[in-house]
């Protein structure tokens, strides 16, 4: 089979920059005011007072410093608490595709090819703003793509399986160019006022061309995958367009993106270390000889209990594992390959893993080579 290869890789982010001192002070005034305003039910015990965030709490917990978001006004303002966007409407563009065109062009450029050249397009995303048509049909037209595009939901896998995806109609025949794209729209679907995860999304896009013998300077072979899920509720959104038939219709703070954190780290780290382990020995590879892993920004502390679980110790350069979660925050399924595509370092031979995992759970793993 002829070699297939991630030949070059663009991002998007949000324009305005949100430090966890903005977040906590405004977090807190949310606190403070609603404390305030329900003291009489707290003391009677009909409601739980709401605690208070901090920088350190946030940092702790997550590694995250600071994040991009879409609109910041808004998510700082303690009577708002949320982006407002402009109403989609078939008049203009969407903002996802916004955002991916924005994305694409980069992969393109740095892939040295024309929109022209590409034969479909996959956007793989953990976050959908709208059932059909589908935002990668939107993308298609207007960049000049002709062939065929879908999109597809799996978390925050999202992103590697969609480039698994297209290594599958690459290899198949159906394509010698993809263009994968990732737009993570996260900042709607988080609840601001919720102490456990205020601080943790950021708003961003990746994009990256999939390419059957790319002569791209920039490309990377892949030499592997590796999927597997595995049902749990532990990570969940239940936005949809069920909810307005609902026969006992639920607030809308139910529908937000909701985790069991403990349970998570418990459960996907390990899972996410067995899986990269058992990957290597199926190509005779040693965790040795991996230069590089990119792994899902989710938190940092779940990233060096995979990397210390997989090599064996925690003594390893950072460099090893680059993170971007202290500057972008988690950017869902955009992570691992925007870790990537600030952080290659790979040299003519060297390996390297981008591997992605969350809600299903799904993990996703690459084994890549820089030719």
């Amino acid at each position: 089979m002829e070699n297939i290869y991630i030949s070059g890789t663009g991002y998007w982010k949000a324009d305005e920059i949100v430090t966890n001192d903005e977040l906590v002070a405004s977090f807190n005034s949310y606190v403070e005011r609603f404390n305030n305003e329900n003291k009489l039910e707290i003391e009677a015990g009909a409601i739980k007072p709401l605690g208070l965030s901090s920088v350190e709490f946030i940092e702790k917990a997550s590694g995250i410093k600071t994040r991009y978001l879409i609109d910041k006004k808004n998510c700082l303002d303690i009577d708002v608490m949320k982006p407002v966007l402009r109403q989609e409407s078939s008049e203009n563009i969407s903002i996802l595709a916004e955002m991916s065109v924005h994305a694409a062009k980069e992969a393109l450029n740095q892939a040295g090819i024309e929109a022209k050249d590409v034969d479909a397009v996959i956007l793989g995303t953990s976050h959908s703003a709208r059932n059909y048509p589908a935002v990668a049909c939107e993308v298609m037209d207007e960049l000049g793509i002709e062939g065929y595009g879908y999109d597809m939901l799996i978390g925050c896998s999202s992103t590697t399986f969609a480039i698994s995806n297209a290594y599958s109609d690459i290899a198949s025949g159906l394509a010698n160019t993809v263009l994968v794209i990732n737009p993570e729209l996260t900042s709607p679907h988080n609840d601001f006022t919720l102490r456990d995860s205020h601080f943790i999304f950021g708003d961003a896009c990746v994009a990256s061309v999939i390419q059957k013998n790319s002569t791209s300077e920039h490309r990377v072979k892949i030499l592997d995958r590796k999927l597997v899920t595995k049902f749990s509720s532990n990570i969940r959104s239940d936005f949809g367009y069920l909810n307005v038939v609902e026969e006992n219709p639920r607030d809308q703070k139910d529908l937000f993106f909701k985790q069991n954190g403990k349970s998570v780290f418990k459960e996907v780290c390990p899972m996410v270390a067995n899986l990269i382990t058992d990957q290597l020995q199926a190509a005779n590879l040693e965790a040795s000889d991996i230069s590089q892993f990119w792994l899902h920004q989710a938190n940092s502390n779940m990233c060096r209990f995979i990397m210390t679980k997989i090599l064996g110790t925690s003594d390893y350069d950072p460099k090893m594992a680059p993170m971007i979660l202290g500057d972008f925050g988690n950017v869902a399924s955009a992570g691992s390959l925007l870790s990537f595509h600030l952080n290659n370092h790979l040299e003519k031979g060297d390996k390297g893993i981008i591997c992605s995992f969350g809600a299903g759970y799904s993990i996703c793993s690459l084994i890549i080579e820089k030719e």
